[in-house]
């Protein structure tokens, strides 16, 4: 297969190899590589009627010396098992879930883009309750797989801040499942994006369910501004996706720019004390927000054109240390020599 590394977009492209491993009778077999990328699964499992599913996202990095990078993979494997936890599914052992990873990368080494192509390989383990059921119980297998793709770059010419409308929509329930990594979420933001995008925003910001009055989520991604007394926030609630790019830059905007980096409630009305403001994620690691319209008014941030100083320095030392440019907190980074 010859692959145009430049002009790749966010897209399904089969891989040779996929991992495969089942959950049955209270234990994991061995798993397997496998070169059949479609699942066979049973007409009842609870995966298909009642999405006791979950899945992750997570990217391996050309290096500059030929190696590949993995960034915080056991950060990954501790939310999948949050959330299997919270859908009474097994826990996928954290060692399991990262040779997983590793062994699809190794098999697909060939699909990681290279260094300085801007994309990267783009890598999906998924959890499903699988088996022969229909009532509305756990089932009685699941099946782990792991597979990957290369993806272009998700800013085509560079970061480009885009702007955004807050939602009637909820995103997720009060002590629901928001802070799990379940398909169910992504699914009740499908109608809501649509009505935004007719709009011709990027996407919906997510306001707290309970009161409307605190940003919670951006689209599929979570919320960061910069004040004007350079600290770094992004909100706090039990319904928001634990993003591990968030806490990433939390810590890099504390240890690495110097600023206080907070979790806190982040109300609608005070979007005034932001100089800058952006969404981020896995598969943008940062989208500058220019701004967010909010019922009849519409609110900049640093500019609708221009990327802010401090979220282009968060980008770039992020970035540079998933390529392994510039040193990486002890744990962040797993290599793969080829």
């Amino acid at each position: 297969m010859t692959i145009d590394w430049a002009n790749l977009g966010f897209d399904y492209i089969k891989t040779p190899f996929r991992y495969l491993s089942i959950w049955k009778d209270g234990q994991w077999d061995q798993g397997k590589l496998t070169e059949d990328n479609t699942l066979h699964i049973n007409e009842g499992s609870a995966a298909l009627h009642y999405g006791q599913q979950c899945f992750e996202g997570l990217k391996a990095y050309r290096c500059k010396d030929g190696s590949i990078n993995l960034f915080r993979v056991d950060q990954n494997a501790k939310r999948m098992n949050r959330s299997a936890k919270q859908l009474l599914m097994p826990e996928v052992p954290e060692e399991k879930f990262i040779q997983a990873v590793e062994e699809v990368v190794r098999a697909n080494s060939e699909f990681v883009p290279p260094y300085g192509s801007g994309a990267t390989l783009y890598i999906r383990p998924l959890l499903i309750g699988i088996g022969e059921g229909i009532g509305v119980q756990p089932a009685p297998e699941y099946l782990f797989t792991v597979f990957c793709m290369p993806v272009g770059a998700y800013f085509k010419g560079g970061l480009t801040p885009t702007n955004f409308v807050v939602s009637e929509y909820d995103r997720a329930a009060p002590q629901g499942t928001g802070a799990i990594k379940v398909g169910g979420n992504y699914a009740a933001s499908l109608y809501p994006g649509k009505l935004a995008k007719e709009r011709h925003f990027s996407d919906c910001i997510y306001l707290d369910p309970a009161t409307h009055t605190k940003i919670e989520e951006v689209g599929s991604a979570n919320f960061f501004g910069i004040t004007k007394d350079n600290r770094f926030v992004t909100p706090l609630s039990p319904s928001i996706l634990p993003s591990i790019t968030k806490y990433s830059l939390l810590y890099l905007a504390e240890h690495h720019l110097g600023m206080e980096a907070v979790e806190e409630d982040v109300y609608l009305d005070s979007l005034d004390k932001f100089t800058e403001a952006g969404a981020c994620g896995t598969a943008a690691v940062i989208s500058p927000i220019g701004g967010i319209q909010v019922g009849d008014d519409f609110h900049v941030f640093y500019s609708e054109t221009e990327v802010g100083p401090v979220t282009q320095k968060l980008y770039d030392t992020l970035t540079k240390i998933q390529l392994g440019d510039i040193e990486a907190p002890a744990g962040w980074i797993r290599n793969i020599k080829n």
